[in-house]
């Protein structure tokens, strides 16, 4: 027992750096310029406070097991092993908690993604716009990291002007053409940006024009490999995130099966240890027990003094006095 209580907390350690690492990555792809919301934050952040936590839990864990080869110095972790194990199983629970959300959260993962793609599309050409100068730059570097293009697929770019006015001559033919064959007046093309192109393609990139195919030589958009990025990246970063989060799942359910066999182990530690207080021969063999009362006896130990701390915080409001005049003597008649 005592060599688990030296081992894992090393172990779990160690893992818990390398989660502690990945999910900023899951931060950074994360950005707010393709997400509708940060709702789906919160499992990163919720494992990034609960990594920090555990490497906390463990640190005391190994200072409990080292104290424990000495009767005298193990009674000052009495009042601390209390509180100590409420924590401990509430990051824990939170632990098991935040994986399970990490493989619930794809449907609410994808319809982020989608809603804030459309609009990082819609806004692409606003460079001037304050709040949305940086989103072709954000865009194109998602495109270009993900080899990608678009939302769904490459036709989303179709649908949006994506190139701004002041960089349209309007005096020309074509442009006026362009923005009258629609009823909104904008400027739609059948081309993509850039960053579509597939810098594997032998071919020179054709990222306007794609679908006319009288308008480049040797070329059949229909029958031909295109020589943009075909995938949408919605689901290549619905991809991306769905491995990460099944890395990071397997990684953070290994240190919560490993956290709980070091919380155990000083549980039974700590039982077996107030066995021997008092005896004179300290060598005595001694049973450590989880539990001494049912779960929820021992649940509602824990939870009592956090009930009675929040009902003392609570400021109770004065007793109305009785207005003056409004009570009078009575007098009695024998």
């Amino acid at each position: 027992m005592l060599l688990s209580c030296y081992v894992f907390p090393h172990q779990s350690a160690r893992v818990l750096e390398l989660h502690l690492l990945s999910s900023p990555s899951f931060l950074h792809h994360g950005d707010t310029h393709v997400m509708d919301n940060t709702d789906i934050h919160c499992v990163p952040n919720t494992l990034m406070i609960v990594g920090l936590a555990s490497m906390g839990i463990n640190y005391f864990a190994s200072r409990i097991c080292q104290d424990a080869l000495d009767p005298g110095r193990f009674p000052r972790w009495k009042t601390f092993l209390k509180p100590y194990f409420g924590c401990s199983v509430f990051f824990t629970t939170l632990m098991l908690i935040s994986v399970i959300l990490s493989y619930a959260m794809k449907g609410s993962l994808e319809t982020s993604l989608k809603i804030g793609l459309k609009n990082g599309i819609r806004f692409y050409k606003d460079t001037d716009t304050p709040g949305r100068c940086f989103q072709k730059q954000t865009i194109d570097h998602l495109q270009m990291e993900f080899q990608c293009c678009g939302n769904n697929d490459y036709k989303d770019w179709f649908e949006v002007q994506w190139i701004s006015n002041r960089y349209l001559d309007f005096s020309s033919k074509e442009v006026k053409d362009c923005i009258k064959s629609n009823v909104d007046g904008r400027y739609l093309v059948d081309g993509v940006p850039f960053s579509c192109c597939n810098p594997s393609s032998p071919r020179p990139c054709i990222q306007y024009k794609i679908t006319n195919n009288t308008a480049h030589y040797n070329y059949d958009h229909q029958t031909e490999e295109l020589n943009i990025f075909i995938r949408g990246c919605r689901e290549a970063l619905v991809n991306y995130y769905m491995g990460l989060m099944n890395t990071i799942g397997a990684v953070v359910l290994s240190v919560f099966l490993l956290q709980s066999s070091v919380l155990a182990s000083v549980r039974l530690l700590q039982t077996s240890m107030e066995a021997v207080a008092g005896q004179e021969n300290v060598e005595i063999e001694t049973e450590g027990y989880l539990l001494e009362k049912g779960v929820k006896e021992t649940f509602m130990e824990y939870v009592d003094p956090v009930l009675k701390l929040l009902l003392l915080n609570q400021v109770t409001p004065p007793e109305a006095k009785p207005e003056a005049g409004a009570t009078g003597t009575t007098t009695t008649t024998s």
